[in-house]
């Protein structure tokens, strides 16, 4: 199993390696005198390398991220230095790789491109012209990209050849999986004021003036800070803004795969290298030798390597008929495809579904409404700006520009009604200074404020005479939480003893084979760690918010070494230390190359890249 997640991984990187450069498509073609950003060794980077790899490094960081980066953020980032650094790396890699002899064959080159999505059908069939198109929108030719291909494929090779004599991690794996597959028997009991016995005694007044006194955070009002605003949100306005018909009909119609849904079918795809072992896996199943599942994992796949997820029969091509005459939970094949000959396990049926325009016409023109008003207040951002810039002051800018409100907010931490609900606002409101000039700022719904900070009224301790009866309930809680505790010690005691009737009377539970990750609901953050520090039998008392909760460990389980999961675990965990160690190797192996090669790097060549993308 190692050895095959090993070539796995490596062929992961390979083909991220290749989708690396297909991100942005069309952005820049570069022409000029200056072509070349840097040579490494033998091996030249180009302008039109560097500028694909870093538009990818900014393009997958923002969906990471959730929001598009500018490239000065990418710069302060340091993605720029990386997308350089990277291409430096493969082509002093590549150096070595043409020093030591290694290339890869045509049969490889071809067997990697088909297998790149970007390049694939819905059917994952090999599309010739989005192949094309997408090299030509990228300024890159066909024989480009196949060379870029074969050079990685080699480098691939190389880094098998420099990692792959790492020793197996088995002992590491048992160890680990032994440590995380140890369960717990343990009984607990929570413990509240209910267990104590007559009332407490009341407070003194000199003891709820030194609770008082030794808790000044608690009875602290926070820093207010008093805020004249002017505001301008898409529904102050949505009364200004109309939407015609034809336009909710339009939208409809864009959106139509989205309110007009063919049958589909939820489908699984196992592909084979050939119509016997496709026909052979068939009748296995057929004959009851062996489930789908089983077919699956003999391949080396998992179910989620399979999965197709829903797709209508436009998708699937030639198979098209035989999946759709396929009942749910049903196998059929084997099915010739682009892939090869395939098994279709089918999980589900999607009926046909259409939503008409009455039914989400209001929607529709709620939608457009709310983006017509966000596009009036854009339109009028240079007004307020000029407004601002003008010396317009917070009254004025609410006066001058139609729908705006004017509003006053005793703003502090703990306020969150109206605009300061808004994080945008909170952020300003929190930076503010006397004095400042008022900025016009965006809200996340596409409104925009402008504040003025009029005053700050500091923290202040309330005194004592208005926070008595606060005072007088803390403190009657805490020494109710101490009582218990105090009671919690007496019976824990009394368990260590072998006093079981202690116990009497409590809601015990029994929580049998937990392990090092499990939850336990109703327990207190803590309780299931510190269980996996003590020994068999031993009781302990662990503090909650209002009492504590009394626990013993009942019975330590090793894990059992013939159990599947610990098995598949024991071997997972041997694999990922040893991709690790692989990773660290071949991370070693190539910067003492790269430290090896000569590099020159043409900063004007750079910096025409970088100026293209500010």
């Amino acid at each position: 199993m190692a050895a095959r997640k090993k070539s796995n991984v490596l062929t992961y990187s390979l083909l991220f390696l290749l989708a690396v450069g297909l991100v942005g498509f069309g952005q820049v073609n570069f022409s000029g005198s200056r072509n070349r950003v840097a040579s490494v060794g033998d091996r030249t980077i180009t302008v039109q390398e560097l500028y694909n790899r870093l538009r990818s490094q900014i393009d997958g960081f923002s969906r990471q991220a959730g929001v598009a980066i500018s490239f000065q953020q990418a710069q302060s980032l340091g993605l720029d230095q990386a997308a350089l650094g990277s291409l430096v790396l493969e082509r002093a890699l590549d150096n070595e790789v043409g020093r030591l002899g290694i290339a890869a064959g045509d049969d490889r080159v071809r067997a990697t491109l088909v297998t790149i999505p970007d390049f694939q059908r819905l059917d994952g069939s090999f599309d010739r012209e989005t192949y094309r198109r997408t090299l030509q929108a990228q300024a890159t030719s066909e024989g480009d990209f196949e060379n870029g291909i074969r050079d990685a494929l080699a480098r691939q090779m190389l880094q098998a050849g420099v990692a792959g004599g790492s020793a197996p991690q088995d002992d590491y794996g048992r160890v680990i999986s032994a440590w995380r597959g140890e369960r717990r028997d343990i009984a607990w009991a929570a413990i509240g004021p209910d267990v104590l016995t007559g009332a407490l005694p009341a407070a003194t007044d000199a003891e709820l003036r030194q609770w008082y006194d030794d808790h000044p955070d608690t009875y602290t009002l926070p820093e207010v800070r008093n805020i004249t605003w002017a505001w301008l949100s898409p529904d102050m306005i949505l009364d200004k803004v109309t939407v015609d018909e034809a336009d909710v009909q339009a939208l409809y119609d864009l959106r139509h795969d989205e309110f007009i849904q063919p049958e589909r079918r939820m489908v699984e795809r196992l592909v084979y290298p050939d119509e016997a072992r496709a026909e052979a896996a068939k009748a296995q199943y057929d004959a009851g030798e062996a489930s789908f599942e089983d077919l699956v994992a003999a391949r080396g796949l998992d179910l989620s390597d399979i999965d197709l997820g829903d797709i209508s029969r436009g998708d699937l091509g030639p198979a098209a008929d035989a999946v759709f005459a396929t009942e749910p939970g049903e196998v059929t094949g084997p099915v010739e495809t682009t892939l090869g000959p395939a098994l279709f396990r089918v999980n589900a049926t999607l009926a046909a579904h259409e939503v008409t325009l009455d039914e989400v016409a209001d929607d529709l023109r709620g939608e457009l409404a709310l983006q017509r008003a966000q596009r009036l207040i854009q339109d009028q951002g240079e007004q307020i700006n000029d407004l601002i810039a003008g010396g317009a002051t917070i009254e004025e800018l609410a006066a001058a520009v139609d729908g705006m409100e004017l509003g006053h907010t005793a703003w502090s931490r703990d306020a969150s009604d109206g605009i300061a609900a808004y994080e945008p606002f909170r952020a300003a409101a929190a930076a503010a200074v006397e004095g400042d000039f008022p900025e016009l700022r965006q809200m996340d719904d596409g409104g925009v404020f402008a504040l003025r900070l009029d005053s700050i009224d500091p923290p202040r301790l309330q005194d004592f005479d208005a926070v008595a009866d606060r005072v007088a309930a803390d403190w009657q809680a805490d020494a109710a939480r101490t009582a218990v505790i105090a009671r919690a010690d007496e019976l824990a005691t009394a368990l260590r003893d072998g006093d079981d009737a202690a116990l009497a009377g409590l809601a015990a539970t029994e929580s049998q084979g937990v392990r090092r990750t499990d939850f336990l609901e109703g327990a207190p953050d803590g309780l299931v760690a510190d269980a996996f520090t003590r020994a068999a039998g031993e009781v302990w008392i662990t503090p909650t918010a209002d009492g504590a909760v009394i626990a013993r460990i009942e019975q330590i389980r090793p894990a059992d070494p013939a159990d599947p999961a610990v098995v598949s675990e024991e071997s997972q965990i041997a694999a990922e230390a040893q991709q690790g160690i692989d990773a660290d190797i071949f991370a070693a192996f190539a910067s003492r190359i790269q430290l090896d090669t000569k590099v020159d790097i043409d900063p004007a060549a750079v910096e025409a890249v970088y100026s293209q993308m500010r």
